[in-house]
């Protein structure tokens, strides 16, 4: 079985999971709810049911990111993952605004929660499962780099810093025998939901905005500059954008002017062969540029025996430089 074939039955086999696990952890509060009438729980048991519908859009989501490029989808059907993590912020942040709406509620009116011992003992064996699933969906959503199954397993997490402000509010409530911390400490919850929501959103516009993952354009960088052959005379506009687990790279590398199809292709097998050794299964593009003779005196090449003019000046390769412009543009030379 290849490799993406296996992180795409992964991805689908984590996305059931999730979703049959977030039924029944709602049946269970839903249970808890109608024997304590507590606000917290109700707010929790809300939330469970955004879970559900949550996972079943990561689940749909999953499935037709999986499906291979086509015709009309020629980079794949990835992209839709970004979606499905923005929708679930926007859940997130409405499980929030729940939370608070019936808190404030509760304030005003008053509450009177029953049974809280009953239903202490519920939620926390909630709370331990959606901690347990939420690592379960980490583990795997890191393993097969899939955005989807990362902002599932944060909006089950949040689910548990809500099952624990629950827990402790209620254990304040058998306590003090003051009814208005159950509310209140609900509140106090959501604003972290809130929070969760927004980061969720804001990173899946970002990767609709094909927005720079720091940490990837390092690793490429740092990859290309340790394999650098002194025929390669510059390298310049280093990009690349994510697609699901698909990453597409693109650059411009200048070469000799009198090298061959053949001689040139060698440079891009060996860059596809040891990217992918950090990126399994990306997709490098590379535009060759060649050389002239302004160039010369930037050419660490030694062997060149066209060459007008001798070295003069190294250029110091780092990330700044080969994602940026390139030598020509710097040195206000004119494009060939």
């Amino acid at each position: 079985m290849s490799a993406n074939l296996n992180n795409i039955n992964l991805k689908k086999r984590a996305a059931k999971i999730s979703l049959w696990g977030g039924t029944i952890i709602f049946i269970t509060k839903l249970i808890a709810f109608l024997a304590t009438d507590s606000t917290a729980i109700f707010s929790d048991a809300a939330e469970s049911v955004i879970n559900i519908v949550a996972s079943s859009v990561a689940l749909y989501s999953i499935i037709i990111s999986s499906k291979p490029a086509d015709k009309d989808h020629p980079y794949g059907h990835g992209k839709i993952e970004y979606f499905s993590a923005g929708f679930e912020g926007l859940l997130i942040a409405i499980a929030g605004l729940v939370i608070i709406y019936s808190g404030i509620e509760k304030i005003i009116v008053g509450a009177e929660p029953t049974k809280l011992g009953f239903g202490i003992i519920l939620i926390a064996s909630t709370a331990i499962a959606n901690f347990l699933l939420s690592q379960y969906i980490t583990r795997i959503g890191k393993k097969t780099n899939s955005l989807t199954l990362i902002a599932d397993s944060k909006h089950l997490m949040a689910d548990v810093y809500t099952s624990t402000g629950i827990i402790i509010g209620l254990g304040v409530v058998i306590v003090t025998d003051i009814s208005v911390f159950d509310p209140i400490i609900a509140i106090v919850v959501a604003l972290n939901i809130l929070i969760t929501g927004y980061k969720l959103v804001r990173e899946s516009v970002g990767g609709l905005m094909n927005e720079v993952d720091c940490e990837t354009m390092k690793l490429i960088s740092t990859k290309i500059i340790s394999i650098r052959k002194h025929e390669w005379i510059d390298i310049h506009e280093l990009r690349f954008w994510k697609s699901a687990n698909n990453i597409f790279i693109d650059f411009h590398l200048v070469l000799p002017y009198y090298f061959t199809i053949k001689e040139a292709h060698k440079s891009d097998e060996l860059v596809v062969a040891e990217v992918d050794k950090i990126l399994p299964g990306s997709q490098v593009k590379i535009h060759m540029d060649y050389c002239d003779f302004e160039l010369c005196k930037y050419c660490e090449f030694a062997e060149c025996k066209e060459r007008k003019e001798a070295l003069v000046e190294k250029t110091k390769w780092n990330q700044d430089r080969i994602t940026g412009i390139g030598i020509r543009k710097i040195n206000g030379l004119q494009e060939p």
